[in-house]
C-alpha cells in the first residue's frame, strides 16, 4: 500500500513538472517571436495643432549651410594618461541675412566657419547657390 501511495505521488509530481516544462517552452517561444524586430501594430496618433512652448521641436546641432555637426570621437587625455571621450560641439550662431532673391531676411543657424563662408562669397544668395541650399525654407 505504501509503494502505491509513492507511485501515485511520483505520477502527480511528474505530471506537474511536465506541465510546467511545457508552459516554459511555450513562453520561451512566444518571447522569441516578440524580439524578432517586427514592429508592433499601434493605432495612429491624431495630431493636433499646438501652440507655445509645447509646439517647439528640437533641432539637431548642424550648420544649415555647411552641414557641420559634432565630433563625437574626440578624446581628453588626463594627467594619468586615461583617455576620456568627449563631444566637441559645433559653434553655432543664429544669424539674419538679407536675401536679395527672396526680398526678405532669412534667419539661419550657421557655424562660425559658415559665417566666414558667407562673407567670402559676398551674400547669402551666392553661398546658398554654391552649396545647394534652398533659402525659401528658412
Amino acid at each position: 500500500r505504501n509503494s502505491q501511495v509513492q507511485n501515485s505521488h511520483k505520477e502527480k509530481t511528474m505530471k506537474s513538472t511536465l506541465a510546467v516544462l511545457i508552459f516554459a517552452i511555450i513562453a520561451a517561444v512566444a518571447s522569441g517571436y516578440a524580439f524578432t524586430g517586427t514592429s508592433l501594430q499601434t493605432t495612429p496618433r491624431v495630431s493636433r495643432a499646438q501652440n507655445g512652448a509645447s509646439s517647439m521641436m528640437m533641432r539637431t546641432r548642424v550648420c544649415d549651410l555647411l552641414g557641420k555637426k559634432a565630433n563625437r570621437k574626440a578624446r581628453v587625455v588626463t594627467f594619468s594618461h586615461k583617455r576620456i571621450h568627449k563631444v566637441q560641439e559645433v559653434n553655432l550662431q543664429w544669424k539674419r541675412y538679407q536675401s536679395d532673391e527672396l526680398g526678405r531676411t532669412v534667419r539661419l543657424r550657421l557655424s562660425t566657419k559658415g559665417i566666414k563662408t558667407v562673407n567670402k562669397y559676398g551674400s547669402i544668395d551666392a553661398a546658398a547657390r554654391k552649396f545647394g541650399l534652398d533659402l525659401s525654407k528658412f
